[in-house]
């Protein structure tokens, strides 16, 4: 019973480099942030009050105290740890008014 531990013990111990592709752990698709599509991105339109904004894209998740005239739209995708998609959308507002925006995306 011991050479059949020991040997199942040195067995394992001898499989412990197949640790990339094999034998590696499952990492979640992790998504954040405020995801805006294109036909979101279709109905924005100069002049648009607050809160018609806020009914096509939703609350902006990234509020700044200081920028209180600025809302940021912001998404990160990663799958297994690696960032595969960003965007970022930023409106500008003066007075209760869309006045400019900003759209950068990168990934896919």
């Amino acid at each position: 019973m011991r050479i059949k531990l020991i040997l199942l013990s040195m067995l394992l111990a001898s499989c412990s480099y197949l640790s990339s592709p094999v034998l590696s752990p499952y990492k979640m698709d992790i998504r954040q942030g405020n995801y805006v599509t294109p036909e979101m991105r279709d109905k924005l339109k100069i002049g648009m009050s607050r809160q018609q904004v806020r009914y096509v894209l939703g609350t902006p998740m990234v509020s700044d105290v200081f920028h209180g005239n600025r809302w940021d739209y912001v998404y990160l995708l990663e799958q297994r740890g690696e960032l595969v998609e960003k965007q970022r959308l930023t409106l500008y507002f003066e007075g209760d008014n869309l006045v400019r925006i900003d759209d950068s995306q990168a990934g896919r």
